[in-house]
């Protein structure tokens, strides 16, 4: 089996298949190489938080555009995936953390992004389902929540539907460049040439970049989650903490969606597992900051497969070794609302070779 292609990508996440549907609109052809389905590692298991705030400074920029998307989602690829904009608040339980949104609502002022900073009083006049163990908060009022499971298949399908080559179940063994582009071998025995190859692999991003001689340190985590039974919906607003050691939503159904901390997993197996004593305490953590959450029942515990990058911020760029080849990878637990944005920057290098957003500090060779 041979294909010959403008444009190879591994790894069928939101970025990947957000990058193949973009790709297509620019006349290329292109195909999607995902060793599982499409979305079913760390897009499509992430716990669907589309937050600006408390992120790297460096990101705010491809965070704004990536909002913007997510507005568009409709039009793009013909449904909202229970997108919803209902604000993002990230808790402080100390004074310390309370300095740091502080200094994060500065930081995010010169980016333009609206953060409101809440005292204990406000906070609780505004949100009166907080514990008492909560000083106070940032708020973001343009942040929200969407459905992880729906987006990378939903992004899927716009692609497939507008000429790209989507192949589940098919990963890809080996990559080598020549004069002439690029040779890629399936695990299906496929042979594919292309000119440009894009490294979307997520947790399996540094395997690719080495085979070009391209060595850098990954981390594999897996951040555990549980979600509970139904109840009555209290909860309108995405919540956070300072600290990044909890995070919990409501459902429109009213399921309360919780995580903290992490699983275990192999990374070459593509197997990963809760842990249920970091469940335990995450519970309690869960009812010490929304106390109504004592009456809740957990019905399911689940963790991904997510590569951190040591400075937790993701590889984004062209390859300072290999000509035509894109690096995207690495999100660090984070790159869920990303995903829209990095597919546009992936077909802006292909196409154009640069990126009119600011990329550099995502460069593979900062480290």
């Amino acid at each position: 089996m041979k294909l010959n292609i403008d444009v190879a990508i591994i790894g069928g996440g939101t970025a990947g298949v957000a990058g193949a549907l973009d790709l297509r609109k620019q006349g290329l052809t292109v195909a999607v190489f995902e060793r599982h389905k499409i979305g079913s590692q760390a897009s499509g298991v992430n716990y669907g938080g589309v937050r600006q705030q408390g992120r790297n400074t460096d990101e705010l920029p491809l965070s704004k555009r990536s909002r913007e998307l997510w507005e568009q989602l409709p039009n793009l690829i013909g449904s909202n995936c229970d997108f919803e904009s209902t604000g993002h608040l990230k808790l402080a339980r100390s004074e310390k953390e309370m300095e740091d949104l502080e200094q994060f609502s500065k930081l995010a002022a010169k980016h333009k992004l609206e953060i409101e900073l809440l005292d204990h009083r406000s906070l609780r006049d505004r949100f009166p389902v907080l514990g008492e163990s909560v000083i106070g908060a940032s708020y973001c009022p343009s942040d929200g929540k969407a459905n992880p499971r729906l987006v990378a298949p939903a992004f899927g399908r716009a692609a497939l539907k507008a000429g790209a080559l989507i192949f589940e179940e098919e990963g890809v063994t080996n990559a080598l460049h020549s004069s002439t582009g690029f040779l890629i071998e399936t695990e299906k025995g496929r042979k594919v040439y292309s000119r440009v190859l894009v490294n979307s692999s997520g947790a399996w991003g540094d395997t690719v970049a080495g085979w070009f001689d391209e060595h850098i340190v990954l981390e594999v985590k897996n951040p555990n989650m549980f979600v509970t039974a139904p109840m009555p919906y209290r909860l309108k607003v995405n919540i956070g903490v300072s600290g990044a050691d909890f995070y919990v939503r409501q459902t429109d159904r009213g399921n309360l969606i919780c995580g903290g901390g992490f699983g275990i997993s192999d990374r070459q197996a593509s197997l990963s597992r809760p842990k249920l004593d970091v469940a335990q305490e995450t519970s309690a953590r869960l009812i010490d900051i929304i106390p109504f959450a004592s009456e809740s029942m957990v019905i399911r515990t689940w963790t991904g497969i997510e590569g951190f990058m040591p400075d937790s911020i993701p590889v984004i760029g062209m390859s300072e070794k290999i000509p035509e080849l894109v690096h995207a990878f690495g999100f660090s637990g984070h790159g869920f609302q990303l995903g829209p944005v990095v597919g546009e920057i992936i077909s802006e290098l292909v196409t154009k070779g640069s990126c009119s957003l600011p990329i550099k500090p995502f460069n593979i060779n900062r480290f």
